[in-house]
């Protein structure tokens, strides 16, 4: 399993980290800062997904006024790491 690290822009959480497995299915997927209960749920919600179906859902969602959100951040990480 490898694991990753991604620097979030924009958003109340400051980073995500998450492995991904040899089939590239999300493990361990944690939110530094940021709304607590709803981004450990997220992390529940995304345990042994694929990492492209979660980033394909998830991209372009957005918080508020803001023009990004944690969620839409996690596909940008997810994107990222698959590129890799």
């Amino acid at each position: 399993m490898k694991e990753y690290s991604y620097k979030t822009k924009g958003t109340c959480s400051r980073e995500i980290l998450f492995s991904l497995d040899d089939e590239n299915r999300i493990h361990n997927l944690k939110f530094i800062g940021g709304c607590n209960g709803n981004l450990k749920g997220i992390g529940l919600l995304c345990e042994g997904k694929d990492a492209k179906e979660i980033a394909d859902l998830l991209a372009g969602n957005t918080c508020g006024f803001k023009d990004t959100s944690c969620p839409d951040q996690l596909s940008k990480a997810l994107n990222e790491a698959l590129k890799g």
